[in-house]
């Protein structure tokens, strides 16, 4: 296919003559229909070399990659597939064989993150993964309170405080619907500014109506073990709710008065671009609710006033850096998860562009890059199942020192992104299948504490990452 050798032009030009008018739905299909006879079923090599050991002859960006798909090489006896396979069909096919290159390095990469006595071992620094609570049901979200105690959301409807006596359950927390990927979300604590007062804690959950549910944000105060003085700050109007159970977004973070909060697409992909539905867009509005003035679409027509961005999927993480810069983590479809900085007004493309397609195997869209639409600060194919993002400021691991840290469902993965100028320029995996991981968070104590899900029971625990040597 990519990279014929001579011998093989024969053969390419009979594929050419006698390659049907019709094409498989799924990159899978259509690779085995069209590549496989001289690439190899594994994509390991044949009459044409491998596609997996990452030697690219005639180019190795997805842009180069395409090209030779669609317009062949001659001298090199690769035929031209333009005719037979639509744009969308050839960008699923570069998405299917760079799933398969990445696969053909899992286990080099295991090697890597494989602890030795219980301690694993990175690039700066060398930890181990301790046990901080385990028997919840699947979690979702970890946040400290000023004081040092843990909250955390189970999504089955649930809200645990965690301290030196022990856990209890918090009452009063509001009704969630508990179906599919909803329920009880993220947690956020606004520190109070009079010293000893107690912290509004927030909360984002599909709320439920007839219609179904759809995210919204609540607030109140830990007392006595009771959620008081509950506030709903957000929610949408009755009419974007729907019953489709998946892609709710939710995550929050704070910006001194400022509240950020994403909303996923909900699983209508269009509506990510359209400014009159609250799906698939990075919300800003006060603590208490208010909407800001200065927000890029008040006083657009149509447009909802809580817009700050938009043209994403389903954001998963959100963390304030330390220099102001606010990142999000992107759960993507199959390829195509993402890491972006977020900016006032700018439009992320999504499904108008992507570096991902269906999970089927059948393409979204044969662009990934378009005008007016911002392109990712890193991107992940395959997918990992990219969770939450945040940057870590603390003094137990020095080296991290204002790196962003990322968790993954799917890859059960914990890896570290290196910043520069405002751009991430290294990753490294630092943690590799011991669990599912929902939400990470730096703890007081500058330990990295991890919401996971652990096993086929699925059972959800708490972990941390405690330093045991510098490098």
């Amino acid at each position: 296919m990519f990279k014929l050798k001579p011998f093989a032009a024969v053969l390419a030009a009979q594929l050419v003559v006698s390659a049907p008018l019709t094409f498989a739905a799924t990159a899978e299909d259509n690779y085995q229909q069209f590549c496989a006879s001289c690439h190899g079923k594994e994509l390991q090599g044949g009459l044409g070399s491998s596609l997996v050991d990452e030697q690219w002859r005639f180019g190795a960006s997805d842009e180069a990659i395409t090209k030779v798909i669609r317009e062949g090489l001659a001298d090199a006896g690769m035929p031209p597939w333009g005719n037979t396979l639509s744009d969308k069909d050839i960008r699923a096919l570069v998405i299917f064989i760079r799933e398969q290159a990445a696969q053909a390095k899992v286990s080099q990469a295991m090697s890597k993150v494989k602890p030795q006595d219980g301690v694993y071992s990175s690039q700066h620094h060398d930890f181990k993964l301790e046990q901080v609570a385990e028997g919840f049901d699947v979690l979702w979200a970890l946040e400290f309170l000023p004081d040092g105690s843990l909250l955390v959301t189970e999504r089955k409807g649930n809200l645990w405080l965690i301290d030196g006596k022990g856990r209890k359950a918090v009452s009063g927390i509001p009704k969630v619907w508990a179906k599919g990927q909803g329920g009880l979300l993220d947690v956020a604590v606004k520190p109070s500014e009079k010293a000893g007062e107690t912290p509004w804690v927030y909360l984002s959950y599909s709320q439920p109506n007839k219609k179904g549910a759809m995210t919204a944000i609540a607030r109140g105060k830990i007392e006595n073990g009771r959620f008081t003085q509950a506030q709903i700050i957000y929610q949408a109007d009755d009419k974007f709710y729907t019953d489709r159970a998946y892609h709710f977004g939710s995550r929050m973070v704070f910006d001194g008065d400022y509240l950020f909060f994403s909303v996923g697409d909900r699983g209508a992909q269009d509506q990510a671009q359209d400014l009159t539905q609250p799906n698939g867009k990075i919300h800003r509005i006060f603590a208490d609710g208010r909407i800001p003035k200065d927000n890029p679409f008040v006083g657009v027509k149509g447009a909802l006033a809580t817009i700050w961005s938009y043209g994403s999927r389903n954001a998963q993480g959100l963390t304030l850096a330390t220099d102001g810069k606010l990142w999000e983590t992107e759960h993507g479809p199959r390829g195509g998860d993402e890491v972006n900085l977020i900016e006032k007004g700018v439009n992320y493309g999504w499904p108008k562009i992507t570096y991902g397609m269906n999970y089927d195997g059948t393409p979204i869209t044969p662009n990934t890059q378009a005008p007016d639409m911002a392109q990712p600060k890193h991107y992940w194919v395959p997918s990992i199942a990219v969770t939450s993002i945040a940057e870590y400021v603390g003094s137990a691991f020095p080296k991290w020192q204002n790196h962003l840290l990322v968790g993954s469902l799917a890859k059960q993965e914990v890896q570290r992104l290196t910043l520069k100028d405002g751009e991430i320029v290294a990753s490294e995996l630092l943690l590799k299948n011991e669990g599912r991981i929902r939400d990470l968070v730096v703890g007081p104590d500058g330990y990295v504490y991890l919401a996971m899900v652990k096993g086929t029971d699925k059972k959800g625990a708490i972990y941390r990452l405690v330093p045991t040597k510098d490098k």
